[in-house]
């Protein structure tokens, strides 16, 4: 069994809905945040957190 930091399912979450919109750009954002956060085992606190910074990224774009 291999143990995943907290920083670690939050970064791997983050990456894999980064490729998920590009690859789906027609799903809902609070979609692919809760899928991430049942498939990398994140906490309401991490899923919240992911939501922000993806959030923060669209306002921002570079």
């Amino acid at each position: 069994m291999t143990v995943v930091s907290m920083g670690d399912r939050l970064k791997n979450a983050l990456c894999w809905v980064t490729e998920a919109r590009r690859d789906h750009p027609e799903k809902k954002l609070l979609t692919l945040v809760d899928h991430a956060g049942m498939q990398f085992n994140l906490s309401p606190k991490e899923s919240d957190a992911l939501l922000r910074l993806l959030e923060g990224e669209k306002e921002n774009p570079q």
